[in-house]
Protein backbone atom coordinates (compact mmCIF):
# COMPACT_ATOMS: atom_id res chain seq x y z
CA UNK A 1 0.00 0.00 0.00
CA UNK A 2 0.77 3.69 -0.22
CA UNK A 3 0.55 6.06 2.29
CA UNK A 4 0.31 10.06 1.24
CA UNK A 5 0.71 12.37 3.76
CA UNK A 6 -1.36 15.73 2.49
CA UNK A 7 -1.14 17.70 5.31
CA UNK A 8 -2.65 18.44 8.87
CA UNK A 9 -4.48 15.02 9.83
CA UNK A 10 -5.12 13.86 5.92
CA UNK A 11 -3.59 11.17 4.52
CA UNK A 12 -4.08 9.10 1.70
CA UNK A 13 -4.17 5.45 1.88
CA UNK A 14 -4.16 3.37 -1.18
CA UNK A 15 -4.22 -0.17 -1.05
CA UNK A 16 -5.82 -3.24 -2.83
CA UNK A 17 -9.22 -2.71 -1.43
CA UNK A 18 -8.89 1.17 -2.55
CA UNK A 19 -8.33 4.65 -2.08
CA UNK A 20 -8.91 6.16 1.41
CA UNK A 21 -8.74 10.20 2.46
CA UNK A 22 -8.59 10.43 5.93
CA UNK A 23 -10.02 13.86 7.64
CA UNK A 24 -9.46 16.36 4.54
CA UNK A 25 -9.17 19.87 5.08
CA UNK A 26 -11.63 22.86 3.97
CA UNK A 27 -10.11 25.56 1.70
CA UNK A 28 -9.00 27.98 4.16
CA UNK A 29 -5.90 25.20 4.86
CA UNK A 30 -3.13 26.33 2.73
CA UNK A 31 -1.94 22.70 2.07
CA UNK A 32 -2.29 21.97 -1.41
CA UNK A 33 -4.90 19.69 -2.09
CA UNK A 34 -4.95 16.72 -4.75
CA UNK A 35 -7.62 15.90 -7.11
CA UNK A 36 -8.26 12.57 -6.44
CA UNK A 37 -10.94 10.24 -5.92
CA UNK A 38 -11.55 8.39 -3.29
CA UNK A 39 -13.59 4.96 -2.10
CA UNK A 40 -14.28 6.11 1.58
CA UNK A 41 -13.69 9.12 3.06
CA UNK A 42 -13.18 9.09 6.86
CA UNK A 43 -13.94 12.11 9.31
CA UNK A 44 -12.55 12.23 13.14
CA UNK A 45 -15.15 15.53 13.97
CA UNK A 46 -16.74 17.78 12.74
CA UNK A 47 -14.27 20.72 12.70
CA UNK A 48 -13.86 22.34 9.24
CA UNK A 49 -9.89 21.67 8.78
CA UNK A 50 -11.13 17.51 9.11
CA UNK A 51 -14.06 17.68 7.80
CA UNK A 52 -14.58 18.77 4.05
CA UNK A 53 -15.28 15.68 2.34
CA UNK A 54 -17.17 17.99 -0.45
CA UNK A 55 -13.51 18.08 -1.75
CA UNK A 56 -13.44 14.59 -2.61
CA UNK A 57 -14.84 14.08 -5.93
CA UNK A 58 -16.67 10.84 -7.20
CA UNK A 59 -18.94 8.08 -5.67
CA UNK A 60 -17.40 7.52 -2.26
CA UNK A 61 -18.43 6.69 1.07
CA UNK A 62 -18.42 8.74 4.20
CA UNK A 63 -17.89 7.54 7.40
CA UNK A 64 -17.95 9.78 10.78
CA UNK A 65 -19.42 7.22 13.51
CA UNK A 66 -18.33 4.86 16.18
CA UNK A 67 -18.94 1.47 15.92
CA UNK A 68 -17.65 -1.76 13.85
CA UNK A 69 -18.94 -1.98 10.47
CA UNK A 70 -17.47 -2.82 7.02
CA UNK A 71 -17.48 -0.88 3.88
CA UNK A 72 -16.00 -1.70 0.51
CA UNK A 73 -14.56 -4.94 1.89
CA UNK A 74 -13.16 -2.86 4.43
CA UNK A 75 -13.52 -3.87 8.15
CA UNK A 76 -13.34 -0.58 10.39
CA UNK A 77 -13.78 0.02 13.87
CA UNK A 78 -15.14 3.50 15.23
CA UNK A 79 -13.71 4.61 18.75
CA UNK A 80 -15.11 7.21 20.43
CA UNK A 81 -12.96 9.64 22.38
CA UNK A 82 -13.32 13.50 22.73
CA UNK A 83 -10.81 16.39 21.33
CA UNK A 84 -9.94 17.58 24.57
CA UNK A 85 -9.18 16.54 28.22
CA UNK A 86 -12.45 17.51 29.51
CA UNK A 87 -14.68 14.89 28.55
CA UNK A 88 -15.34 16.78 24.99
CA UNK A 89 -17.12 20.39 27.01
CA UNK A 90 -14.46 22.35 25.65
CA UNK A 91 -14.11 21.23 21.76
CA UNK A 92 -16.39 18.08 21.61
CA UNK A 93 -16.04 14.51 20.44
CA UNK A 94 -13.41 12.59 18.72
CA UNK A 95 -13.81 9.79 16.80
CA UNK A 96 -10.44 7.52 16.26
CA UNK A 97 -10.52 5.20 13.53
CA UNK A 98 -9.16 1.56 13.11
CA UNK A 99 -9.61 -0.31 9.86
CA UNK A 100 -7.28 -3.12 8.24
CA UNK A 101 -5.83 -2.86 4.45
CA UNK A 102 -4.20 -5.76 3.08
CA UNK A 103 -3.71 -7.52 6.37
CA UNK A 104 -2.38 -4.64 8.03
CA UNK A 105 -3.89 -2.92 10.32
CA UNK A 106 -3.74 1.10 11.16
CA UNK A 107 -5.45 3.42 13.25
CA UNK A 108 -5.82 7.06 12.54
CA UNK A 109 -6.66 9.05 16.24
CA UNK A 110 -7.85 12.23 14.53
CA UNK A 111 -7.56 15.06 16.68
CA UNK A 112 -7.16 13.35 19.83
CA UNK A 113 -7.74 15.41 23.02
CA UNK A 114 -6.63 13.15 25.70
CA UNK A 115 -4.61 10.26 27.37
CA UNK A 116 -6.51 6.97 25.77
CA UNK A 117 -8.97 4.81 28.50
CA UNK A 118 -9.14 1.41 28.60
CA UNK A 119 -11.61 0.94 25.92
CA UNK A 120 -9.12 2.95 23.30
CA UNK A 121 -6.72 0.83 24.52
CA UNK A 122 -8.19 -2.60 23.69
CA UNK A 123 -9.88 -1.41 20.17
CA UNK A 124 -6.04 -0.43 19.28
CA UNK A 125 -4.16 -3.63 20.94
CA UNK A 126 -3.38 -5.36 17.46
CA UNK A 127 -2.56 -1.54 15.46
CA UNK A 128 0.48 -2.08 13.36
CA UNK A 129 0.74 1.29 12.16
CA UNK A 130 -0.45 4.31 13.99
CA UNK A 131 -1.66 7.97 12.54
CA UNK A 132 -0.75 10.21 15.95
CA UNK A 133 -1.15 13.91 16.64
CA UNK A 134 1.83 15.34 18.34
CA UNK A 135 1.50 19.34 17.90
CA UNK A 136 -0.24 19.56 21.38
CA UNK A 137 -2.69 22.59 22.09
CA UNK A 138 -5.94 21.54 20.05
CA UNK A 139 -4.80 17.59 20.65
CA UNK A 140 -2.24 15.39 22.84
CA UNK A 141 1.18 16.66 22.90
CA UNK A 142 4.53 15.74 21.79
CA UNK A 143 5.04 13.96 25.19
CA UNK A 144 1.82 12.94 25.54
CA UNK A 145 2.01 10.84 21.98
CA UNK A 146 5.17 9.11 23.66
CA UNK A 147 3.57 8.44 26.43
CA UNK A 148 0.39 6.71 24.42
CA UNK A 149 2.67 4.76 22.55
CA UNK A 150 4.73 3.23 25.73
CA UNK A 151 0.91 1.67 26.24
CA UNK A 152 0.68 0.41 22.85
CA UNK A 153 4.00 -1.56 22.57
CA UNK A 154 2.84 -3.89 19.09
CA UNK A 155 2.70 -0.48 16.82
CA UNK A 156 5.34 -1.46 14.59
CA UNK A 157 5.48 2.17 12.47
CA UNK A 158 4.34 5.41 13.78
CA UNK A 159 3.32 8.16 11.73
CA UNK A 160 3.05 11.94 13.34
CA UNK A 161 0.89 14.24 11.80
CA UNK A 162 -1.15 17.75 13.05
CA UNK A 163 2.23 19.58 13.57
CA UNK A 164 3.66 22.89 12.75
CA UNK A 165 4.84 23.38 9.35
CA UNK A 166 5.82 25.86 7.26
CA UNK A 167 2.71 26.07 5.35
CA UNK A 168 0.55 26.60 8.86
CA UNK A 169 3.62 28.60 10.74
CA UNK A 170 1.11 30.82 12.51
CA UNK A 171 -1.25 27.88 14.37
CA UNK A 172 -0.61 27.59 18.24
CA UNK A 173 0.59 23.98 17.81
CA UNK A 174 4.14 22.99 18.19
CA UNK A 175 6.53 21.08 15.60
CA UNK A 176 7.27 17.76 15.10
CA UNK A 177 10.97 17.96 16.59
CA UNK A 178 10.14 17.64 19.90
CA UNK A 179 8.40 14.21 19.30
CA UNK A 180 11.24 13.17 17.16
CA UNK A 181 13.71 14.28 20.04
CA UNK A 182 11.39 11.74 22.65
CA UNK A 183 11.42 8.59 20.37
CA UNK A 184 14.24 6.54 19.10
CA UNK A 185 14.75 4.68 15.70
CA UNK A 186 13.25 7.82 13.92
CA UNK A 187 13.69 7.94 10.11
CA UNK A 188 13.47 11.32 8.22
CA UNK A 189 11.52 9.93 4.86
CA UNK A 190 12.09 13.02 3.00
CA UNK A 191 9.16 12.59 0.90
CA UNK A 192 5.35 12.55 1.50
CA UNK A 193 5.00 8.82 0.74
CA UNK A 194 6.07 5.74 1.54
CA UNK A 195 4.91 2.33 0.27
CA UNK A 196 5.06 -0.67 2.66
CA UNK A 197 3.78 -4.28 2.97
CA UNK A 198 3.21 -6.36 5.96
CA UNK A 199 5.96 -8.42 5.34
CA UNK A 200 7.93 -5.17 5.37
CA UNK A 201 6.84 -3.35 8.56
CA UNK A 202 9.69 -2.61 11.03
CA UNK A 203 10.63 -5.65 13.40
CA UNK A 204 11.25 -2.71 16.07
CA UNK A 205 9.14 0.22 16.21
CA UNK A 206 10.12 3.46 13.71
CA UNK A 207 9.15 6.78 13.39
CA UNK A 208 8.56 7.99 9.91
CA UNK A 209 8.25 11.48 9.79
CA UNK A 210 7.53 12.35 6.03
CA UNK A 211 6.59 16.18 4.47
CA UNK A 212 3.41 17.59 3.41
CA UNK A 213 2.48 16.71 -0.19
Amino acid sequence: MKITWIGHACFSIEAEEGRIITDPFAEEIPYEFPEVAADLVMISHEHFDHNAAHRIPGDRSVVHGTGSFEIGGIPIEGIPGYHDDEGGAARGENILYAFTLESVRIAHLGDLGAPLDEAQREALADVDVLLIPVGGHYTIDARQAASLLDELPQVKLVIPMHFKTDVISDWPIETVEEFESLMDNVRRIGASAVELTRQSLPEQREVWILDHA
